[in-house]
């Protein structure tokens, strides 16, 4: 079981208290917290990279020696390009040089250090289907179902159509989704290859559709594909459709049961226009899945080219109370809309553009270091940066909300990030200084960055795509070398969140009689590093209740009756503490319910030395016994306190058949009702036994005559009371 997560830099000490009528029950423990590298892997010396020039759309091939580009020179390491999935890192890349570029999937095994990679017959695309020309946009998305185990991958084809390009070369070959068989996933390394994948009716692994079945209206113009999973273990992904000013999110479920996707979901308009705004609109953000929910953020890039913004502008979101994002859409206000989106103003927090002194026509640009994210206690964070063209002012900006607040607070007293992350209830800016990686950390709905890992040696690395899970950085890295095909690398940096807590009881165990009346907990359970998700009180690992916000209270006012009745014996009351990590800890007090004895509270007449009191000695023998002469006799039992009784059980000196009944009362001194008679008796059979069921406190034993024995003595050697 993971324990409560700590992660500082420095000694943490921490506490979970259990506090009862009985006593004090403290876990604590303390740790000396480290950010480290826990890993470092290399999946390939042959990482396709474009280390040529920057060219204009129909340049000619340059041939061997550089690989020209048209975007950007990174293909690899980018994008929705590394998932994790149980002990699997997955990986996608595509192998140098300029005359390879083959579509590859890695699987490293994180406990046997072992990795295994799939080559795909198809290539990159290149630059409107120029493949001598780099496009950076083509990026391999990758999702892994957790229903089924399927690995699913789409080639971002940066919004290719029949027409586009105008050639039609890609008329046939607009979309590219890739698809395994069930289980493909986790099965072992000699069966991970390529006969683990979906073949087309050509026999080839790129498919035009997600759903079965060709819908060229659906599956074209589409770019920047990425996946996500959601509470339900459901794959969803979405996907652009449109151009930069005119461009809407539109979204997807994969329907395990079918093995295939289901239909879009369209986020926002396209053609916003003619739907009444003033100007078409597109996105530049992401959809996550974050904080149990469906969440949108982007920048929006309008088509007035006379406004102030050179392209982008703004900062907007919202977020959907339905697991796949089908309805319950809201504002960060809460207040609701349905999809389509027509005017993205509904949503929008904040203008970022506003912190530059500019006022000209696309003067403000807004594009680099845009992300935004929301930690598990619902804090929500965007970042930015601004810049005038002139570049004489430039503004990194981090707005954010509490949890809990009205209001966003913006401060530009930030240092800027590509990237913003969340895991539990912080926030981390992971990047690279030169070329090393490090990590930044803040408490959720704060600015208070502090670095907690910084490499200083080792390789240097050009660039990255970052998961944040199981407490763990994954960190997929293209080497900084020199040529068209360079090393790729995963790290793995551990976060330190799962330190193991230490139990430290400060009194002892709780001991009570049955019959107490009285028995309450409270809980304090604190953690480091992120919030108390929740308490849960197990009685003898029978969940009793959970609590989901402190104070966490077993047994008091509002439930006082909860802990009562613990039969005699000794009972394990455990608690667990669940952080907004999902690390856990517990605490656990044993509670002890001590049998009242059975007493003698008042009996006719006893012979000394054989008194009343022998009766509940535990000897049986004739040698230990009540006697008293004379018929009838009683004695009267206190059982301490009322219960429901089942039976008696008697011993007879010299094994007479006495005759007798059992009253029952809760009181002593009056109420006995006759449960059991046994007046008409004539076994000798040991014990003899009566069976009812009553309830009350005292029980009385008459003994009125005896079978086949002709003195007047009463001499009964033992007698046991049977209760639940």
């Amino acid at each position: 079981m993971k324990k409560i997560a700590h992660s500082l830099l420095s000694s943490v000490g921490k506490a979970l208290t259990l506090a009862c009528s009985g006593g004090l029950l403290l876990l604590s423990s303390q740790v000396n917290a480290a950010v480290t590298l826990e890993k470092e892997k290399k999946i390939t010396n042959d990482g396709l990279y474009f280390d040529g020039s920057k060219v204009a759309g129909n340049a000619s091939n340059s041939g061997p020696g550089q690989y020209d580009y048209y975007f950007g020179p990174k293909i690899n390491a980018t994008g929705d390009s590394v998932k994790i999935y149980g002990d699997y890192v997955f990986v996608t890349w595509y192998r140098g040089g300029k005359y390879n570029r083959h579509v590859m999937l890695t699987r490293y095994n994180t406990k046997t250090g072992t990795t295994k990679s799939i080559e795909f017959p198809h290539t990159h695309t290149g630059y409107l289907n120029q493949w001598w020309i780099g496009e950076s946009h083509n990026n391999i998305a990758i999702g892994i179902s957790p229903i089924d185990g399927t690995i699913h991958l789409l080639y971002d084809m940066h919004a290719y159509s029949a027409d586009k390009p105008s050639d039609g070369s890609l008329s046939d070959d607009y979309f590219r989704y890739s698809y395994s068989k069930d289980n493909a996933a986790t099965v072992s390394d000699a069966d991970f290859n390529l006969s683990q994948f979906v073949t087309n009716s050509d026999g080839g692994y790129k498919h035009l559709t997600m759903t079965g079945q060709l819908d060229y209206a659906e599956f074209s113009g589409l770019t920047y594909p990425k996946f996500f999973v959601n509470d339900q273990d459901e794959l969803l992904m979405y996907i652009r459709e449109g151009g930069n000013n005119n461009g809407a999110y539109k979204f997807t479920k994969y329907l395990a049961s079918q093995n295939k996707w289901g239909n879009f979901t369209q986020f926002n308009v396209l053609d916003a226009k003619s739907h009444g705004m003033d100007y078409n609109w597109g996105v530049y953000g992401n959809m996550k899945y974050v904080d149990g929910k469906v969440r949108v953020g982007f920048q929006r890039r309008s088509s007035n080219n006379n406004d102030k913004y050179k392209y982008q502008n703004g900062f907007y979101y919202a977020y959907s109370d339905h697991q796949d994002g089908l309805n319950s859409w809201k504002n960060h206000q809460g207040q609701g809309f349905s999809l389509p989106l027509i005017d993205a103003d509904f949503i929008k927090i904040s203008e970022p553009g506003n912190l530059i002194n500019e006022t000209g026509a696309n003067q403000v640009h807004i594009v680099g270091g845009f992300d935004w994210t929301v930690t598990d206690n619902g804090d929500v964070h965007f970042i930015g940066a601004v810049k005038n063209i002139a570049n004489t002012e430039n503004v990194k900006v981090h707005t954010y909300k509490k949890a809990g607040n009205s209001n966003f607070t913006t401060t530009t007293n930030f240092p800027g990030a590509s990237r913003l992350y969340s895991y539990g209830d912080s926030i981390y800016i992971v990047g690279l200084e030169n070329g090393r990686p490090f990590v930044e950390k803040a408490p959720g709905g704060t600015n208070n960055f502090t670095r907690i890992y910084q490499a200083t040696s080792g390789k240097t690395y050009s660039h990255g795509v970052v998961k944040i899970e199981q407490g763990k950085i994954y960190y997929y890295l293209q080497e900084q070398v020199s040529g068209d095909k360079r090393p790729l690398y995963v790290q793995i940096i551990d976060l330190d969140l799962n330190q193991a807590s230490q139990v430290d009881f400060q009194s002892g165990d709780v001991v009570l009689n049955e019959g107490y009346n009285a028995l309450s907990f409270d809980v304090l359970a604190t953690s480091a590093n992120a919030s108390i998700s929740n308490v849960q009180l197990f009685v003898d690992d029978v969940l009793l209740r959970q609590e989901n916000v402190a104070p966490y209270e077993w047994g008091h006012a509002g439930k006082p009756n909860e802990l009562l009745g613990l039969s005699v014996g000794q009972h394990t009351l455990r608690a667990v503490a669940t952080d907004s990590n999902g690390n856990q800890g517990e605490a656990s007090i044993t509670v002890t319910v001590n049998a009242i004895p059975v007493t003698i509270e008042m009996v006719d007449a006893e012979q000394s030395p054989n008194v009343a009191a022998n009766l509940l000695d535990g000897d049986k023998n004739d040698d230990s016994r009540w006697s008293a002469q004379g018929f009838p006799k009683s004695v009267m039992f206190d059982l301490g306190i009322g219960k429901t009784i089942t039976g008696t059980k008697m011993w007879t000196y010299l094994d007479r058949a006495y005759q007798y009944r059992i009253e029952v009362s809760q009181y002593k001194g009056s109420g006995f009702t006759t449960v059991a008679n046994k007046q008409g008796n004539t076994s000798t059979g040991q014990p003899l036994t009566t069976s009812f069921n009553a309830t009350g406190r005292y029980v009385k034993l008459v003994v009125t005559g005896a079978h086949n024995y002709s003195g007047d003595w009463v001499s009964i050697n033992e007698v046991e009371i049977i209760t639940e």
